[in-house]
């Protein structure tokens, strides 16, 4: 054999042994189908000979022929399980598949975990079966896992109403080397309730009135949807009489109008008031009254400054401390009880800051007045003035 036929032998051995060198067991690797029968297809992937791969490793589930997967001339990727023996080595398509689908996973997580990403990237998860802690789900194939406390914003006390169903899911871990998928569905929903509640905030002023639906009643108030974002109204917002307990007055799910007070886009709150959607009943009843008008009402409350006086039912009015009495007194006590029915005059209406004010001291000293000029003779007021003009008469008479 010629020196130069010895040479290129040795080159195309070499470049034989560095290509096998190339191709490792765990590795995936493109190869062509070159043969087909009901068992197995034969794939050459540059090896020194073609590899079969038995049907179980070209599908999952596993199919009744392999020419139901590829044909002849297909080019596929196939994961080396191992090399060398009898048989040339062990493939597989259903794992390079799934290894295709990891790397998927592995660049759906790493754009999602991006600070700038402006839109998330998810995965279908189909929902198999309820396990212990969460559910088991498939994704490409893949078997992942969903946490009970990933699948809702809320506790969800029976998990199995989402068997059978597929929701949209983002992969949270993910180890391939131990088959590991971790998936959530409520970082998802919470991004996107996130992005909807940054829209609405953007557009909420004060002032605005709306619709919205209530959506859990606590002690001191009910917080309302206000198109995807809730906002609370205080207990003393819900109506303009007296409130014990919110649930006097509201319901769950009930849809009410609502004033927006106030709108705190990064504490992310809004106070609400179903009470000023509506018009308030005490100036419907202070209509009912005129400054200088005399009324009666009974003593309700005392205080340091005066006392409250109910004029109707839930509609009161202050007596200050200086019109109780026509004298100085120290406190209100000395000059009227809790119960007493008393006259008084309407001094002021205030609708403006919702106050009357009223005087016990103006109606006696202007009901003792009239009461006098009742009982004066009709005739004494006519008689002074003609006392006063007879010397003028008089004088003009002698001057005459």
């Amino acid at each position: 054999m010629s020196e130069d036929l010895k040479n290129e032998e040795m080159g195309n051995w070499l470049d034989e042994s560095e290509s096998l060198k190339d191709l490792q067991p765990g590795m995936v690797v493109e190869g062509t189908v070159v043969l087909v029968n009901r068992d197995e297809a034969y794939v050459d992937i540059g090896y020194k000979q073609e590899i079969a791969i038995p049907k179980k490793e070209l599908a999952l589930p596993e199919p009744d022929s392999a020419e139901e997967v590829v044909k002849q001339g297909d080019v596929i990727k196939v994961y080396i399980q191992s090399l060398g023996g009898e048989n040339g080595g062990v493939l597989s398509k259903v794992k390079a598949d799934a290894e295709v689908v990891w790397d998927e996973l592995r660049a759906i997580k790493a754009h999602n975990d991006d600070p700038e990403a402006t839109e998330l990237q998810t995965v279908d998860a189909r929902i198999n079966s309820v396990v212990k802690g969460g559910l088991s789900a498939t994704v490409n194939g893949l078997r992942g896992f969903i946490p009970a406390s990933q699948m809702e914003l809320h506790f969800v006390k029976d998990l199995g109403v989402y068997v059978g169903q597929t929701v949209k899911a983002l992969p949270i871990e993910i180890e391939s080397y131990k088959r590991r998928l971790v998936l959530s569905r409520r970082q998802l929903l919470e991004r996107e309730r996130d992005l909807k509640q940054k829209e609405i905030f953007s557009t909420l002023h004060e002032g605005d009135i709306l619709k919205g639906t209530v959506k859990r009643i606590v002690d001191y108030g009910a917080f309302i949807d206000v198109g995807g974002v809730d906002g609370l109204a205080h207990i003393s917002d819900l109506s303009w009489e007296r409130v014990a307990h919110p649930s006097d007055v509201l319901k769950v799910g009930e849809e009410t109008d609502v004033y927006v007070k106030n709108v705190d886009p990064e504490a992310r709150r809004i106070s609400l008031s179903i009470k000023q959607t509506q018009r308030d009943p005490w100036l419907d009843r202070a209509e009912n009254y005129r400054e200088g008008e005399f009324i009666e009402g009974k003593i309700v409350k005392l205080a340091k400054f005066g006392a409250f006086m109910e004029i109707e039912p839930g509609f009161d009015g202050l007596i200050p401390m200086g019109e109780l009495s026509d004298h100085r007194i120290e406190n209100a006590e000395d000059a009227v009880a809790v119960g007493d029915i008393v006259k008084v005059k309407i001094l002021r209406i205030d609708l403006k800051r919702k106050r009357i004010s009223l005087s016990i001291n103006r109606a006696r000293r202007e009901g003792a007045r009239a009461t006098f000029r009742r009982y004066q003779p009709a005739a004494e007021p006519e008689e002074a003035p003609k006392t006063e003009e007879t010397p003028k008469t008089e004088e003009s008479t002698e001057e005459q």
